[in-house]
Formats: C-alpha cells, structure tokens, sequence
C-alpha cells in the first residue's frame, strides 16, 4: 500500500472524531427531536467508520503496509 493510502485511512479516522464532536454539539444545541434522529445518525455512522477504518489499520499493519512513523 502507499503511503498516501495510508494517510487516506488516517484522514478519515479524523473525520470520525469531527463527526461525533458536530453530533454532540448539534444535541446539545437542538430545539427538536427530529434534529436529534439526524445527530444520532451522524454518531453512529461515525462509530461505525472508526471500527471499520481500525480494522483496516490494523490489515495494514499485519500486511506490513503500515509504517508507524
């Protein structure tokens, strides 16, 4: 794998985290229940990306495609 490739996995990783923090800001600022399906959506799509984008890094690893640097 490349190195870009890697870092493509990393990036998104970081999404995740944007994700669950956009989540808990909208359910805390919220007015209605509705907005607050659309925010537990967000959260657990982004719960299940970071499972699956790990499972990817640690493919990577086991590969030795991953460099840790």
């Amino acid at each position: 794998m490349s190195k870009d490739d890697n870092q493509s996995l990393i990036r998104t990783l970081e999404l995740t985290r944007e994700m669950k923090s956009v989540a808990d800001y909208g359910d805390r600022v919220r007015n209605d229940g509705s907005c607050g399906v659309i925010y537990g959506i967000l959260r657990d799509t982004a719960y299940k990306l970071q499972k699956l984008i790990e499972s990817e890094i640690e493919a990577h690893r086991k590969l030795g495609y991953w460099d840790d640097e």
